[in-house]
């Protein structure tokens, strides 16, 4: 079971190397935020699956950690957007 994980953590990892193209190629800002967060969750996937496979509690801790950081990430990123483009998050056009 434990092969089983970590070729599921690689394969993972081989995915989301797509996502890297989008992250340096990306035409908006907003297109490369969004590829750094599947990046993000392909880790924290990669991380769960491998500390899962050899029974390692550090390495879940580490990923969940990195999944609530990635949260408040993307809302400093929304925020940050909202605020460059004179309106705020509750403001309608």
């Amino acid at each position: 079971m434990a092969d089983f994980l970590l070729l599921a953590a690689l394969f993972v990892l081989a995915t989301a190397a797509a996502g890297l193209l989008r992250l340096l190629r990306g035409p908006g800002r907003a297109d490369r935020m969004m590829s750094a967060q599947l990046l993000g969750t392909a880790g924290i996937a990669a991380l769960l699956l491998w500390g899962t496979a050899l029974r390692m509690s550090a390495a879940i801790d580490v990923a969940l950690t990195l999944a609530l950081l990635a949260a408040f990430a993307s809302a400093a990123f929304v925020k940050a957007l909202a605020d460059e483009n004179g309106r705020g998050p509750s403001d309608k056009r």
